[in-house]
């Protein structure tokens, strides 16, 4: 299985952070705009992706499993790109000289493709949008999110 993993700081309290991770309103903050609970579940969760014409660019779906400890919440993808189906996003946190610090993974690929490379890049533009979201108050979620290659 493949891993793509990151490390960030980010200069706001753990619960904060948390809040941006482990809820809808606090995803739509940094990772897409248009991110919602499926209605009479708030541990579903539905994020569509487009480009600022508007056109659908990918939909994901994912169940938020956590908090699963006091720092550490786990997206499982059902929905969305083939690669992603049945992986995992980790979003663990603690706190070190004056940061919280989260370390992400999106887990358990099956195999390293060109897709991956374009999703590693991808989470660390979202993951600067979050350190933003959690710092500011204002992140660059999609559609309004740095533009890497022409698969967005």
């Amino acid at each position: 299985m493949v891993d793509i993993v990151h490390r960030i700081g980010i200069r706001a309290p753990v619960g904060d952070v948390m809040q941006a991770i482990s809820t809808a309103a606090g995803i739509a903050g940094w990772w897409s705009r248009e991110t919602s609970a499926d209605a009479g579940s708030e541990d579903a969760i539905r994020a569509r992706f487009t480009n600022q014409a508007g056109e659908v660019l990918g939909q994901i779906g994912f169940d938020l499993v956590g908090p699963e400890a006091e720092h550490r919440v786990r997206w499982r993808f059902t929905h969305g790109p083939e690669e992603w189906t049945g992986t995992e996003a980790t979003f663990e946190l603690s706190t070190q000289d004056g940061y919280t610090i989260l370390v992400f993974g999106h887990r358990n690929w099956s195999e390293t493709v060109e897709f991956t490379a374009h999703c590693s890049m991808k989470w660390a533009v979202f993951l600067l949008s979050l350190k933003a979201f959690a710092e500011t108050g204002k992140g660059s979620p999609s559609p309004d999110d740095t533009k890497i290659d022409n698969w967005n």
